[in-house]
């Protein structure tokens, strides 16, 4: 690519370094730890469900034909509670109580809620309304046969779907393994969060946001890091990311033209494509292979490191992780704006109580603060200089 390139141009490039992470392998895991996975297969129920008759309500368990002419008394013969054990057997003429999920005895095709029945005494029950064969009676197999699906393949796993595994007595998943990922910030001016700050220090915030941006599309991290402007030591981190079975390396900080640029001076020597995209923030950009493992660069300031990895980086990862894309509307603008020609402006902004977007904070990538407090981005083409309120723009929810 040439040294300055289009938005599009350069989320090309990416996604053809990233091509390679689409066909995932698999691996068996807990059923706890599945939510948010991809199923690998189908996946069969071992048993019926539910596996036996069963009562849909606290109540008593009749022959229909014996409550046809209610109200009627019946004897209580017995009572059963949601409990092991063999299901009784209902002698004709009478009721057994029954409470919710219990099973219902043999010999009862009907249960009458408890609401409509009166107690009589302590042997009997009166019966104040009829019930047809099969009310309030959950049959073997009436949600799932033994040997159907009860989990398709390519499904992104919620509560719901391990709730369904769990009923059918499954205790392990195949899922898609996810993709492997390593953070590396660099920057001598980077300390950790929460530690004492000396003269030029700030704490690094780009570890934790694209350490956690990952996850939230559906990647694991398997290597962080932080590393002063050294070009060995960098060198060192991505051999410790590969090392650690990393198939994606995501960097933030020296990719610009300054001194001290040291993924620039590591990676442009070995064919890395380090130049400008016609966008603002996020202007410098950096992609490579590094003994064959794509190595994406982002800038250090923080806005613009999250910005990027929104665009270039999450459509690849929340696809192959079976999430959805980020949401992209239409809104009318509240107030007006101004842009600069040439660069696609992504400004942030939330949407307010009548639905406008709301620019939030100015156009500076090292406003954190105003990242936080938005909820999308405002889209402002490279040929756009201004927009006046009531217009329309394009946003992308965050």
């Amino acid at each position: 690519m040439s040294a300055r390139v289009s938005v599009e141009e350069h989320a090309s490039f990416v996604r053809s370094l990233l091509s390679g992470l689409g066909a995932r392998p698999t691996e068996r895991v807990a059923l706890g730890e599945a939510l948010g996975r991809i199923t690998a297969s189908p996946v069969e129920s071992p048993i019926a469900l539910p596996p036996f008759r069963n009562s849909q309500m606290d109540g008593f368990a009749v022959r229909a034909a014996d409550v046809a002419g209610a109200p009627v008394s019946l004897s209580i013969s017995g009572e059963v509670a949601a409990a092991p054990g063999a299901p009784l057997a209902l002698e004709p003429g009478t009721a057994v109580r029954i409470m919710t999920g219990a099973q219902v005895p043999e010999g009862a095709d009907a249960v009458v809620p408890v609401e409509d029945t009166e107690a009589e005494d302590g042997d009997s029950v009166r019966i104040l309304r009829a019930r047809a064969a099969g009310e309030y009676v959950r049959e073997a197999g009436s949600d799932l046969a033994a040997g159907d699906d009860v989990l398709p393949p390519a499904l992104l796993l919620g509560s719901r779907h391990l709730a369904a595994a769990a009923a059918s007595g499954i205790t392990e998943l195949l899922v898609r393994e996810r993709v492997r990922v390593a953070v590396i910030s660099t920057g001598s001016e980077l300390v950790a969060p929460g530690e004492v700050l000396g003269a030029g220090e700030i704490p690094d915030a780009n570890g934790v946001a694209l350490a956690a941006a990952v996850q939230a599309a559906g990647a694991i991290v398997v290597h962080e890091a932080r590393v002063r402007d050294d070009v060995d030591r960098l060198r060192d981190e991505l051999d410790a990311a590969r090392a650690a079975g990393a198939e994606l390396v995501i960097t933030s900080g020296g990719v610009s033209k300054g001194a001290y640029e040291v993924v620039r001076e590591l990676l442009e020597p070995l064919g890395a494509w380090v130049g400008s995209v016609a966008m603002q923030p996020g202007g410098p950009q950096a992609a490579a292979a590094y003994r064959g493992m794509p190595v994406i660069g982002f800038p250090g300031n923080p806005v613009s490191a999250q910005l990027s990895f929104e665009l270039f980086v999450a459509p690849t990862l929340r696809a192959i992780s079976g999430r959805p894309a980020a949401s992209v509307d239409r809104l009318v603008l509240a107030e007006p704006l101004v842009s600069v020609a040439g660069r696609r402006q992504y400004l942030r902004g939330r949407r307010d109580a009548e639905g406008r977007a709301v620019l939030v904070g100015g156009p500076g990538s090292h406003l954190v603060a105003a990242l936080a407090a938005s909820d999308l981005l405002i889209v402002v083409p490279e040929e756009v200089i201004e927009l006046a309120a009531g217009e329309s723009v394009e946003t992308i929810a965050l």
